[in-house]
This record gives structure tokens, C-alpha cells and sequence, in this order.
């Protein structure tokens, strides 16, 4: 352990270091997945995608911009509960949301009404004057052979 590290060590409580130590690994990540979104040029990404994909790529670069913007807030000692970006957060999640709805509509399994239609004509017996002599059902007292 270097005095750089000691030095460190004394200025904040003991019990925290895990906390700062899972948090430092998570800034890791959150930077590793910003090198990656970055290597691809938007415009190049945006062509690949649907117009549904292009918006969640939209609302979650957006709300996590909003969110480490929160987080900065709050290294810096003020409320973010009591700043605007509360209400952008929120207005965010209710994209979000619609956009969720929307892509549960899609996932959801359509009913074909003219197949229900015919399926449903078909499986109907209705007599007529044809059906009488063949019916599919032995008439009471036949056997079939």
C-alpha cells in the first residue's frame, strides 16, 4: 500500500470502503459502456435500427445522461429531489413507458377475425338437405362397419 493510499484511507470512515469500492467498479462499467456506444457514429447506428429501437436508444441515452447529471447534483452537495431534472427524469420514464406499451401491443398475439370467422362456420353443423343422407354421425340403432 502506497502513502497515496493511506493518505486516502484517512479521509474517509472505514465503513464506507465498500461502498466506494463497489462504486468506483460501477463507474468502471458505466464507463466501458460508454466507450462502446461511442466507437459507433450515431447516424450509423440509427440507420440499422426501426424507428421503435431508434427510441429506446433515445430514452435510455437521454435518462442516463439525466441520471449522472442527478448523481453530480448530488456529489455536489445540492438536492436533485428539489432541482428541474426531477421533472425531466419523470417526463422521461413516461416515454418510457409508452414506448413499453407499445412494444407490448406488438408482442401480443392478434386474432385474425376471417380465420376466427371460418373457423368457427366450420366447426358448425348446420343440416341441410345434403347433409341429412350423409350425415358423419350413425343414425340410432345403426352399426358402423
Amino acid at each position: 500500500m502506497s502513502e497515496d493510499d493511506n493518505n486516502n484511507m484517512e479521509e474517509y470512515p472505514t465503513e464506507i470502503h465498500d461502498y466506494l469500492a463497489a462504486f468506483e467498479k460501477s463507474l468502471g462499467s458505466v464507463d466501458e459502456m460508454l466507450k462502446t456506444m461511442m466507437s459507433v457514429s450515431r447516424s450509423e447506428l440509427l440507420q440499422k435500427l426501426d424507428p421503435l429501437e431508434q427510441a429506446k436508444l433515445d430514452l435510455v441515452s437521454v435518462y442516463t445522461l439525466n441520471s449522472m447529471f442527478w448523481v453530480y447534483l448530488a456529489t455536489q452537495g445540492i438536492n436533485p429531489k428539489e432541482h428541474p431534472v426531477k421533472q425531466e427524469l419523470e417526463r422521461i420514464r413516461t416515454y418510457m413507458n409508452k414506448v413499453k406499451e407499445i412494444t407490448d401491443k406488438k408482442k401480443a398475439s392478434k386474432l385474425d377475425k376471417g380465420a376466427a370467422s371460418r373457423f368457427v362456420k366450420n366447426a358448425l353443423w348446420e343440416p341441410n338437405a345434403e347433409n341429412e343422407h350423409t350425415s358423419k354421425t350413425p343414425a340410432k340403432g345403426k352399426k358402423l362397419q
